[in-house]
């Protein structure tokens, strides 16, 4: 019974810490540009930072920094990644600021999808080899059509609504 305890508590902390993959894997300084896009093409490209570090005074967060533009102050967004299920893949982005918003690790990629004053945002984090692939959509949350909402050859067919995609932003991150 002796021998079994430590290697159920080691296997269950690493578990609870995510220590064993992300995000303890995407620790470090990243950096690229950000490129962002409408239907015209490309609107504007920047500097983009993504700092990830463990913190030591809360076992199941890291802090998840983004740093938009040169001015490292101004353009800094300082939130803290926070572990609640690794086995569902169940995480929280808290910026600090009151908005805790659930994020998904779902087959090596971190995906949030939210509203905020009626914009929809699709935002997706993924390491690519050696790169951190980092993208969000957004459009606004008024569907631009609903289809469907009828029986078509007895089948009943639901309402599906399509929403408009207004900008996306994108950035590949390397170490640095």
């Amino acid at each position: 019974m002796r021998a079994i305890f430590p290697i159920v508590f080691l296997f269950s902390t690493k578990l609870l810490l995510g220590q064993s993959g992300f995000p303890a894997t995407w620790a470090g300084d990243w950096k690229g540009t950000l490129e962002i896009f409408n239907a015209t093409g490309k609107l504007q490209e920047l500097p983009m930072e993504l700092h990830i570090y463990p913190l030591d005074t809360f076992p199941t967060a890291h802090s998840f920094q983004i740093i938009y533009g040169e001015d490292k102050i101004t353009g800094l967004r300082a939130y803290e990644l926070v572990t609640l299920d690794t086995a569902r893949g169940l995480y929280l982005m808290d910026e600090k600021n009151s908005i805790k918003m659930e994020a998904y690790y779902l087959n090596g990629k971190l995906v949030q999808w939210f509203e905020v004053e009626g914009s929809m945002l699709y935002t997706t984090t993924e390491l690519v080899g050696d790169e951190l692939h980092w993208e969000i959509v957004s459009g606004s949350s008024t569907p631009v059509s609903t289809t469907g909402n009828q029986t078509v050859d007895g089948e009943e067919i639901p309402p599906v609504r399509t929403f408009p995609v207004a900008v996306m932003q994108r950035a590949r991150l390397k170490r640095g």
